[in-house]
């Protein structure tokens, strides 16, 4: 590895980790949210959501600005934003202002993880390419299940506000080494789909709301189900533009490149899945089994620790063998995992009726989320890296965000044993979904080079771009 991949190794992997770990280090800090702002359930899906809603909705527009504009440009203007946006969420006097502050922190981090992945796309050969996803892979996951963890130190000890006010710091970090990186870029300034961006972010946004809040007010409530509506709308809107523009922030031509549209639906069904348990086990050891928020954030750090080992290794695997036989085996083993987590009670003896469960899941997410990545990006030319990897992280945001958006109704009530089972049951469901559509569908390396071709057309002359 030269000193200019192991530079951007590490600036991909640190940008793209605050996104990551400010996704997962405040589910452990929502009880205490709820606490000092008021609002409950509710306000802690809020403070998810609202966060995975410009997330999820931008990533795509972000991608397409980091092939037009270059990848260290904008990912500089992310990392300063989130910068920002992060004191603000820290300073929020009200639960209004916090979901407001979360919602413009997503904006930012919306510019860090396609242009991380790109750089990586950019700078590695594609022998090397799966072991250094690989790495980012381990490191950005391992920072989803750390997350709370951190957060619940911060909780006990000090205060939820610093899960926010603490970002600055790596920033600062990564900001320094990105401005000494010097790369050769071809900027393509093509036209940027602000619409098919706006009309995706209200539609994602109007479903969700219609989600989130029929749990508090009903699905007959005008404005749960007129907002809904026009969330709907605004999505079919999205769709059209999508469909008819010379320049698409979704380019749709990608999903016939098969390990990409399949890898994309496996993403959706695994991170679905990941987003949700997470984000209920950690309320409900805090809520119901009374543990400290410590000690609920401890209880994942076998799976963190399984994912920094392993992954990159498993990484290496699917370059070498294809990344079939681990996005279908992993998948079914983190499934295995969740459904250990049944044994849990209103008391919960964390060594016999959590540890096995977490552990066998931390073990089937690390056979899955290197190979699945390097199988995405993978799957695309070097050129459109950036909107590719945008358009996986998107697929991977917009599952949590429904998922997390559903938990209400999943739950069905006050958070209890029954709806933590039948949380648990749903994420395995999910996870033997995706492994199904993996075995079906994903191909190895030396098949998917018939899907590349599929998808270049002519040109407005008539002639086929020059094979890579």
């Amino acid at each position: 590895m030269t000193s200019l991949q192991r530079t951007v190794l590490t600036v991909a992997i640190l940008a793209s980790l605050v996104a990551f770990l400010d996704g997962s280090v405040v589910n452990v800090a929502l009880p205490a949210i709820a606490r000092e702002l008021g609002g409950g359930l509710v306000l802690q899906q809020w403070v998810v959501d609202a966060y995975l809603i410009t997330l999820g909705a931008l990533i795509l527009l972000a991608g397409s600005l980091s092939d037009a504009f270059g990848r260290k440009r904008i990912l500089m203007i992310g990392l300063f934003g989130f910068g920002v946006t992060s004191i603000a969420c820290a300073l929020a006097p009200d639960g209004v202002s916090l979901v407001a502050f979360r919602a413009a922190q997503g904006v930012a981090g919306a510019l860090l993880v396609p242009s991380s992945l790109a750089l990586i796309v950019q700078v590695f050969g594609e022998d090397d390419q799966p072991k250094a996803i690989g790495r980012w892979t381990a490191w950005t996951s391992a920072a989803m299940l750390a997350g709370p963890l951190l957060g619940g130190v911060f909780v006990d000890t000090l205060s939820w506000r610093l899960v926010f006010a603490i970002n600055p710091l790596p920033i600062a970090v990564t900001v320094t080494m990105l401005w000494r990186v010097r790369l050769d870029e071809e900027h393509d300034h093509r036209h940027v789909d602000y619409l098919g961006a706006a009309l995706g972010a209200l539609g994602l946004g109007g479903v969700v709301f219609a989600l989130i809040e029929q749990g508090k007010v009903g699905w007959a409530s005008p404005l749960v189900w007129c907002v809904g509506l026009l969330g709907c709308l605004a999505l079919a809107g999205f769709a059209v533009v999508e469909l008819r523009s010379r320049k698409p922030m979704l380019p749709l031509g990608l999903f016939r490149i098969r390990n990409f549209g399949v890898g994309n639906l496996a993403t959706f069904a695994i991170y679905a899945a990941l987003s949700l348990g997470t984000l209920v086990v950690g309320i409900y050891l805090q809520e119901v089994a009374r543990y400290p928020a410590t000690l609920a954030g401890l209880a994942l750090i076998p799976s963190t620790i399984l994912m920094l080992v392993l992954s990159g290794r498993f990484g290496s695997l699917s370059g070498r063998f294809g990344p079939r036989l681990f996005m279908t085996v992993g998948p079914l083993v983190a499934a295995a995992g969740y459904t250990l987590m049944l044994a849990m009670g209103s008391t919960v003896d964390y060594w016999l009726e959590l540890l096995p469960g977490v552990v066998v899941f931390g073990l089937g997410l690390s056979m899955t989320v290197a190979p699945l990545t390097a199988a995405v990006l993978g799957a695309v030319p070097a050129e459109r890296a950036g909107i590719g990897s945008a358009i996986n992280n998107a697929m991977a945001r917009i599952a949590g965000l429904v998922a997390v958006a559903c938990a209400g109704l999943i739950v069905g009530g006050p958070l209890g044993q029954a709806g933590m089972r039948r949380v648990l049951v749903a994420c395995a469901v999910l996870l033997v979904i995706g492994g199904a559509v993996s075995m079906a569908g994903i191909r190895n390396r030396h098949a998917e080079d018939d899907g590349r071709r599929a998808v270049v057309r002519p040109t407005a002359r008539g002639r086929r771009p020059p094979a890579r």
